[in-house]
């Protein structure tokens, strides 16, 4: 999820200091010997994400769990200060902008469960049907791998673009185009932008939760993807190597896939963010992530 967003930490040793002293007051050390019964978690500062945290917090807190939440803006050291140790899990990425970091940066994450659908479409200001884009229209894609085939996918399948065959979604890019026969011209954006370029370009690509925040519905977009072709931008919690094992993590799944969370997501932009915490996360990342 993805790529530039105002940077928030360095990774030094003077961020490890920084990341624990905003981690609502708290400092963070070493993993506490058996009987630990605190998590450290660290979460992008952005409604979805954010409000279930603190959700979660006061459920763990019932049950005699600690759960240390530091809020960031900066969408590349969470991979690291969870792949080294310094904190127990992530939330803040979907599956693909995982698997693409895992290459990219060598670290080692695990995704653990699923939280948050995060279906996207193209829309536009301009234009209120897909086949009215004209010749040599211009098209916003988000700028970071993970996400930059999407809208291109959803082109080949209307029949306006013909991409490389067979491929995965989340390795499609403009070097995949065969045929672009109304000669679509495609500007990259970083993803947190997409919805200020919107008017100006003839159409865009957007995230259902981008989308809603200028008022704009699934209904409205030109073109949207369906449930399975979104598979990969399901939002999870990431978690560090060994994670998986422990009580902590049980914990912290049934706090976040409580009544409360789901029915807070339900209320939040007329429930745009579906829940599919019954879906196999296993299964499905086989599905794509090849």
């Amino acid at each position: 999820m993805a790529l530039s967003r105002r940077t928030f930490l360095t990774f030094t040793a003077g961020s490890a200091a920084i990341l624990a002293l905003t981690s609502c007051g708290l400092v963070g050390g070493p993993e506490a010997s058996s009987g630990d019964k605190t998590i450290k978690v660290i979460v992008t500062e952005s409604a979805p994400s954010q409000e279930p945290t603190k959700i979660a917090q006061k459920l763990l807190a019932e049950k005699g769990w600690t759960l240390e939440a530091t809020y960031v803006t900066d969408i590349v050291q969470p991979n690291h200060v969870v792949s080294n140790g310094e904190y127990d899990a992530n939330f803040f990425q979907h599956g693909a902008y995982l698997e693409q970091f895992k290459k990219d940066q060598n670290v080692d994450v695990e995704p653990a469960f699923y939280m948050y659908s995060s279906p996207a479409g193209v829309y536009s200001k301009k234009y209120d049907d897909i086949k009215d884009l004209p010749n040599g229209a211009t098209i916003a894609l988000p700028v970071d791998t993970a996400n930059n085939g999407r809208a291109l996918a959803l082109l080949d399948r209307a029949g306006l673009l013909k991409v490389t065959e067979g491929k995965s979604v989340i390795h499609l890019s403009q070097n995949d185009i065969l045929e672009n026969p109304k000669n679509f011209k495609f500007v990259e954006v970083d993803q947190q932008s997409l919805s200020k370029t919107l008017p100006d370009v003839d159409a865009g690509f957007l995230f259902a939760r981008l989308g809603a925040e200028i008022g704009l519905t699934p209904k409205d977009a030109l073109l949207f993807e369906k449930e399975e072709e979104a598979l990969p931008y399901i939002n999870i919690i990431a978690a560090k190597p060994g994670f998986m094992d422990t009580e902590k993590v049980k914990a912290l799944e049934e706090a976040y896939h409580s009544d409360e969370v789901r029915e807070w997501y339900a209320s939040y932009l007329d429930g745009a963010l579906g829940t599919p915490w019954d879906r196999d996360l296993e299964a499905d990342f086989a599905t794509w992530n090849k």
